[in-house]
């Protein structure tokens, strides 16, 4: 079981992220969960985890606690503090007692099931959760910056905005769903073209486009490149002032 390209949000489609380390539980999570519906990611550890989530953008992550190496415990905190996202986490384990829910609680999850349970009640709350933290109620934002995934449009707070379609938008969308993180060149490739070894030549072409249009209208370009690792959104106020 390998992952799977992720899709932009403006597809409907729910970006999901499952990491368990129990092959046969994560195929038959695969299996119910496998509609076009979702798009589904795997990984059987936490740092294999980890990475992915530095690099992809999900919806929702559904989350064992017991793995080997990182904990999911310390995957929650990591996400919370050093990723700083917000993306739902639901935790599922067989241990069920008030102390550790408390503990999954405070690390940051957002829901709590135990096992065994019942494949359609994790779906149901994969789906509240989505519902509760769309993007397309409260929109993406990233410091000023401020995206609207239904008109697909971009503005700093202002009366000012830009109007994005096609590659540009889901470019855009993916990298302030994955701020403060960058989003390595491989990743962006896939999210588009579904090849993580695509032509670097044309993205960096469309990432060239797409700061022109941006700073036409904002003043701002707000991509910065990071060099031999990808792009990262970097809001007006975080541009550091030239030196006099």
């Amino acid at each position: 079981m390998k992952p799977v390209a992720v899709e932009s949000f403006t597809t409907g489609k729910i970006r999901l992220l499952i990491v368990e380390d129990q092959i046969d539980l994560a195929e038959n999570l695969f299996e119910f969960l496998e509609q076009p519906r979702y798009e589904l990611d795997f990984a059987a550890d936490g740092l294999t985890a980890l990475h992915l989530l530095a690099t992809h953008p999900y919806d929702v992550i559904v989350l064992d606690l017991m793995l080997p190496g990182v904990s999911g415990f310390e995957i929650c905190e990591r996400i919370r503090n050093d990723l700083k996202s917000q993306v739902p986490i639901i935790l599922m384990t067989a241990r069920d007692t008030l102390a550790d829910k408390e503990k999954g609680f405070t690390c940051g999850a957002d829901d709590y099931l135990v096992k065994p349970f019942d494949l359609r009640e994790l779906q149901l709350r994969v789906e509240a959760l989505h519902r509760r933290y769309s993007p397309s109620t409260v929109g993406l934002r990233a410091g000023s910056i401020h995206f609207d995934p239904d008109a697909l449009s971009v503005d700093l707070g202002g009366s000012d905005c830009v109007e994005l379609s096609g590659i540009p938008a889901r470019l855009f969308e993916n990298l302030i769903r994955a701020y403060p993180r960058f989003i390595s060149r491989e990743a962006l490739s896939e999210i588009i073209w579904g090849d993580h070894d695509g032509d670097a030549h044309t993205l960096r072409t469309h990432i060239y486009s797409l700061r022109q249009t941006l700073s036409k209208t904002l003043g701002h370009s707000l991509i910065k490149t990071m060099h031999g690792r990808g792009y990262r959104l970097e809001p007006p106020e975080t541009t550091r002032a030239p030196e006099v």
